[in-house]
């Protein structure tokens, strides 16, 4: 029996006899397979004298004549276990040669597809020699015709696939999400392709492919998976990983001897889904490295005009041919390289992440009482511009944030305090007036004016025994001890009064009048020189009337900020992180100019560094890691904030928000405990 595709001009005399035209035939090349010399025809095929009978040589792969004209006459054994070669010698061969296929398993319908380029016959066995020479004859006479004529369709489709891969090529490159590069990679090669399904693998190692993607359009699905399998000879990913070469199969049913992998039908099994056609293509880097394996099912004839989740009729299942090959490698070369720059670029992300967190590391390893501080304002600060990018009403209404926006407000939030690393430790961790040694120093000195006012004592009870005698010292001697007891105790007074004043609370204005006072006592000290009870130091720091810092000491701590941004701004930033210096510079500027360092008031402060301020106040009071105060409630923390606002220092409506939508929610349990 014969089939015509739709795409050649045939015209059969169907007669039963056969006569050789002598002015038709010149000698005609009939190139054919190893498998058609077992078939019944071709002893008679063989015998025509005009027939000039080529063989495929296997060890070869080829006929060795890709220029001459000819007939194709291929066994559908021999396309299916040699398909891609063959769609190769078809590619490079002149287009003037028809093809022929022979054999009952695979349908006319279903290979027309790959032969659109040139003139195509099919033939069911068993084969009528006398019609297959004449299909040879009008073959032949037609072929240069049909070339001619499907020429300019060609060029048409050629330049809308180039259009198509230069849109994809862009829309690879300017995909930076790794998750969704995969997702257009995968899309985009089914589209170019035909293609009802498809799968994403990526190499992950030597040894192992990483499942990573399925997508299926009649089943109206996309999984993202997860599976490691071997690079090896036992599956059609694998086999493509490991030999860097395309597969590409007629019917998955029907594997060639030739491969060592089998398919698995249980999930068609289970889903009544039908894999038939199938084309899997490595992926390799610019310097020829598999990268990753892209693998298609089933390429639909309607797939322009198809609805997702509408069956797949099997009718509609055509072969890959060559042109998706072509389009594909070139699509996996675009996408390895949008793959490559997509880790780069996520090379690039962990490595600041990671340098941005060794930078807190190294904040809080130099002030250990504050771990965990950078990260919370940096949570709150997030969560607070989420919100206001979310309102859509209001004084804020115009206010947005993108998500490289949130990335710059993370980012300035985590590292808004690592000037402090140019302060000095024993400012940065000081809890209270005094430094540890110098209170220690304090200490030292009252003990001795203790034992001096001890030894002051006995000399002087030795004294009058001497003078007054024994008998009329013990008359006085209670009230001598009475006067050193009191004393004593006069001097433990004063030193518990100096430790309360060392405090970081708020002194009352009779406390610090005592505190001069004291600082007028004297004592004699080893050389017998008269000596202050407090050094002047000593009497000026303990008299701070508020916190343990001094005005220097302030002004030390308050630098942090200014280092901060000279850190910050000697960093290559990106466009899109440009901002993060400035951010941090200003979050401790007050509406009312009366902040620091450069005294912004309300207009001149960016709202990020303005949220940044509220979560960042918000911590200091609430967290329960600071030594040197107590971790206040909730609500005892809103008041004092509530405060700054009355104050003009922070923003009412700003507050009000944080507080309303109990933004504070996102660090409880981080040390704050509602």
């Amino acid at each position: 029996m014969l089939h015509f595709n739709k795409y050649s001009v045939i015209i059969l005399s169907g007669k039963d006899s056969y006569l050789i035209r002598s002015e038709v035939w010149k000698s005609v090349n009939i190139f054919v397979c190893d498998q058609i010399p077992l078939e019944p025809f071709y002893q008679r095929l063989s015998e025509e004298k005009n027939f000039k009978i080529c063989h495929f040589v296997r060890e070869k792969r080829s006929w060795g004549d890709n220029t001459s004209a000819g007939v194709y006459i291929i066994h559908e054994k021999s396309l299916n276990h040699e398909y891609l070669g063959l769609l190769e010698i078809f590619f490079v061969s002149a287009e003037s040669r028809p093809v022929i296929i022979i054999g009952d398993n695979i349908a006319q319908d279903y290979i027309e597809s790959l032969f659109e380029n040139r003139a195509f016959l099919h033939f069911t066995t068993p084969v009528d020699v006398n019609k297959l020479i004449e299909a040879i004859d009008e073959l032949t006479k037609n072929a240069a015709d049909f070339g001619r004529k499907r020429v300019e369709k060609e060029l048409s489709k050629a330049q809308k696939q180039i259009e198509d891969l230069y849109q994809i090529g862009i829309a690879l490159s300017s995909e930076k999400d790794h998750n969704r590069l995969l997702e257009l990679i995968l899309s985009k090669s089914r589209e170019i392709a035909g293609a009802d399904a498809g799968s994403l693998y990526l190499v992950e190692s030597e040894n192992n492919l990483r499942f990573k993607l399925s997508q299926n359009s009649s089943l109206d699905w996309q999984v993202n998976e997860n599976l490691l399998i071997p690079i090896n000879e036992k599956s059609i990913a694998g086999q493509a990983a490991q030999s860097g070469e395309p597969i590409n199969l007629l019917d998955a049913y029907f594997i060639p001897p030739s491969f060592s992998f089998t398919f698995n039908r249980t999930y068609d099994e289970k889903t009544g889904y039908r894999t038939k056609s199938m084309l899997a293509v490595p992926m390799k880097n610019q310097v020829g490295e598999i990268t990753g394996v892209i693998q298609l099912i089933n390429k639909r004839k309607d797939f322009e005009t198809h609805r997702r989740g509408e069956p797949l009729r099997e009718e509609n299942i055509i072969p890959f041919n060559r042109k998706d090959l072509d389009l594909l490698s070139s699509l996996t070369s675009q996408a390895s390289i949008a793959l490559e720059n997509s880790r780069l670029y996520q090379d690039i992300k962990n490595l600041f992440e990671g340098f941005v967190k060794a930078s807190v590391v190294a904040i809080e390893s130099r002030d250990p009482t504050t771990f965990g501080h950078s990260e919370r304002v940096a949570l709150l600060t997030v969560a607070f511009a989420e919100k206001i990018d979310r309102i859509s009403d209001g004084p804020f209404a115009s206010v947005n944030f993108e998500k490289n926006d949130l990335v710059q407000i993370r980012y300035a939030s985590l590292l808004h305090d690592f000037g402090k690393v140019g302060v000095r430790e024993e400012i940065l961790v000081k809890a209270r007036k005094l430094f540890p040694l110098e209170l220690e120093q304090l200490k030292s000195r009252f003990k001795y004016i203790r034992k001096s006012i001890e030894a002051d004592h006995y000399h002087h009870c030795l004294d009058c025994a001497l003078k007054d005698g024994v008998e009329k010292f013990r008359l006085i001697q209670p009230i001598l001890d009475l006067r050193y007891s009191e004393k004593q105790s006069e001097l433990d007074e004063i030193l518990q009064f100096l430790i309360r004043s060392n405090e970081p609370t708020v002194l009352e204005e009779g406390n610090f009048n005592r505190l001069l006072d004291i600082a007028k006592m004297k004592y004699s000290d080893f050389d017998g020189q008269t000596t202050d009870y407090l050094t002047e130091r000593e009497t000026h720091v303990l008299s701070i009337r508020k916190g343990s810092l001094s005005e220097a000491e302030r002004i030390e701590i308050e630098s942090h900020v200014t280092h901060t941004f000279n850190f910050l701004t000697k960093i290559p930033w990106t466009k899109n992180l440009g901002r993060i210096p400035e951010i941090a510079y200003a979050h401790h500027e007050k509406l009312n100019g009366r902040g620091y360092p450069n005294h912004l008031e309300n207009l001149s402060i960016p709202i990020e560094s303005k949220l940044m301020t509220i979560c960042d106040i918000f911590d200091a009071l609430t967290a329960q890691d600071r030594p040197y105060k107590k971790a206040l409630p909730l609500e005892k923390a809103l008041d004092i904030m509530y405060t700054e606002v009355n104050h003009g220092l922070l923003s009412k409506e700003l507050l009000d928000i944080f507080v309303t939508n109990r933004l504070y929610r996102v660090i409880e349990g981080k040390t704050f405990k509602p």
